[in-house]
């Protein structure tokens, strides 16, 4: 798993009071904006644990940057806990506010101190005056709090704050809180908040609106989880193995990482086992940021330089030998000469660099990018059939640096694409997980037979229709049409044959090879649940449904199926 603090030029994800979130990457001696929130520098969350709210400050004198401080959980659940403290005195019989009879008690302050009633209390004239647009922006000038007491000010202009319920007084309090309060939450970038950013605040049409139950749906129904280690003196591929089709930018395969156990750099090294010289080292700003006195106390800024990083030294090998991991594997299938996996720079992996520095990212051993040219017709790929000429110690010693450098490099190229084409044609894989704009039955007409018998299937797409449709070729009623009465030729054709029939107007696509076929959608709604006031959120992000497409790659008999035994028939009473 990912570091339970912020690493130095670690990505993460700050979440600010409106409910938006900002991913950015935390690099050491920088200032990092969040805009009209304010600004701050970047070490003082560097080796911080996560999940901790900060307050920005005002700047002190003589000091260029604001402080951070850590805002404990008795602050921010201050309206909870002082209700809840409030009954508890009230039964110890202690003198405490209580609200006369059909009263509610609506404003509280962070100590628990009742500001204001609704319905009831008169608030002082003095304070009930509106401030104008011009005295709202002098006072964020001016402000002090982070903001706390301008929204004070804002709550206490408001004319008609005596005549709004606890529930609206809330409602509002919490709108002004969001649009003042300098607030932020540090949380991981995982994946699950990854695709949620990328569906609120990106574009969600890069990712095909892929929400994150969806995700997870197309996971589980995949089956995806860690397929164990290689086992020693095998040299087939063995384990789990995964195919995948990913037009999400890699927002797919990273989910099928995460639950491999394969996308974090410091979860495992290409041998299997932990990688301490990936693990950043201690920064100096982590002695500084807490005293112990408590998670109230600021942070204060401290020099953080780049954790420096023990890299070994590359162990040699043979340009021809396998590149690849042989189990625990995904096999992603692309369209293009390179697949589109932008997303996964979140996770320091770049699918670009052919030679990145040692010790590797996980993916770089366990992703095998295949196209779907050298799948199908291997022979007129360039990569794949030119292997490079053989040339003798002493020729190649005699070349300059950079001929014989190209040299090993395009052979290592070839043996990389030879072995990942001729590991993907073999078959066997363990799953199929697609999130694909092409048609589902031209996926499944050459990629089912890759998969072993009993495999989980899970296609995710955007409307129904495109598996609606899948899901018909593989009816109980077209699957018993066709064993009855074949379609013209079938005839005389092996099952392995019939596995990879072109398909008919008929049939598309052969019915036998897929069972239990079925369409489902689910979307988790976020609500509203106050006592007598529980609903959907009505202004919930609208957008694709998403459905996914489940089914088991099934392995037809040969000959026809007769059962044998001795039957006795029961007698009728």
């Amino acid at each position: 798993m990912h570091s339970h603090t912020v690493q130095p030029n670690g990505w993460v994800a700050l979440r600010l009071p409106s409910d938006n979130v900002r991913v950015l990457q935390v690099t050491p001696n920088t200032t990092i904006s969040l805009g009209k929130y304010g600004a701050f520098p970047s070490n003082l969350i560097i080796e911080r644990p996560f999940h901790l709210t900060y307050e920005i400050q005002d700047k002190r004198d003589g000091e260029s940057f604001s402080r951070l401080r850590v805002v404990p959980g008795t602050e921010l659940n201050a309206d909870v806990l002082a209700e809840t403290k409030a009954e508890e005195a009230a039964a110890n019989g202690e003198d405490v506010i209580v609200p006369a009879e059909g009263e509610e008690l609506a404003l509280v302050d962070e100590s628990g101190t009742v500001v204001a009633r609704s319905n009831r209390e008169i608030i002082d004239d003095s304070a009930r005056q509106t401030l104008t647009p011009s005295e709202i922006e002098e006072l964020k000038r001016n402000g002090t709090a982070a903001g706390k007491e301008l929204i004070a000010k804002l709550m206490l202009s408001h004319t008609a704050l005596d005549q709004k319920t606890s529930y609206s007084l809330s409602k509002y309090k919490l709108l002004k809180e969001r649009k003042f309060l300098r607030r932020f939450t540090v949380l991981p970038l995982d994946v699950p908040m990854l695709a949620y950013w990328m569906l609120e605040d990106k574009d969600a049409t890069k990712i095909m609106e892929l929400r994150q139950e969806t995700m997870a749906l197309v996971g589980c129904w995949a089956d995806v989880h860690f397929g164990g280690s290689s086992i020693e003196g095998v040299k087939e591929p063995h384990g789990g193995r995964w195919l995948a089709i990913d037009d999400t930018g890699g927002l797919l395969v990273a989910s099928m990482a995460e639950r491999m156990g394969i996308l974090y750099p410091q979860a495992q090294d290409e041998s299997g086992g932990h990688d301490d010289a990936l693990l950043a080292e201690p920064t100096q700003a982590s002695a500084a940021q807490v005293d112990g006195k408590g998670e109230g106390e600021p942070v204060t800024a401290s020099s953080s330089p780049k954790a420096p990083r023990n890299h070994r030294k590359r162990p040699r090998r043979d340009d021809l030998e396998d590149h690849y991991a042989l189990t625990n594997t995904i096999t992603l299938i692309h369209s293009n000469s390179q697949p589109n996996l932008s997303l996964l720079r979140y996770f320091d992996y770049d699918a670009s660099d052919p030679s990145p520095t040692y010790p590797h990212h996980p993916l770089f051993t366990h992703l095998l990018p295949v196209s779907w040219l050298q799948l199908v017709k291997p022979e007129e790929d360039g990569a794949y059939s030119d292997k490079p000429a053989e040339v003798t110690p002493e020729e190649l010693a005699s070349w300059k640096t950079n001929r014989r450098g190209n040299y090993h490099r395009k052979r290592r190229r070839w043996a990389r694409t030879r072995q990942v084409v001729d590991t993907a044609r073999a078959g066997g894989f363990s799953g199929l997980a697609v999130a694909s704009t092409m048609d589902p039955i031209s996926i499944l007409r050459h990629v089912l037979p890759l998969l072993a018998g009993g495999s989980p299937i899970a296609i995710f797409s955007p409307s129904i229709e495109p598996l609606a449709q899948l899901a018909d070729c593989f009816s109980i009623a077209r699957r018993a049409a066709w064993i009855q009465s074949p379609p013209a030729g079938t005839e005389g054709k092996s099952v392995t044959e019939l596995d990879t029939w072109e398909g008919s107007a008929e049939y598309p696509i052969n019915p036998t090879l897929v069972l239990g076929a079925s369409v489902q959608t689910s979307r988790a709604r976020r609500w509203q649940v106050l006592p007598g006031r529980t609903h959907p959120t009505m202004t919930a992000r609208g957008g694709a449904e998403g459905y996914v497409f489940t089914g088991w790659r099934a392995l037809p008999a040969e000959g026809r199926i007769s059962a044998r035994g001795k039957f006795q028939k029961k007698r009728a009473e």
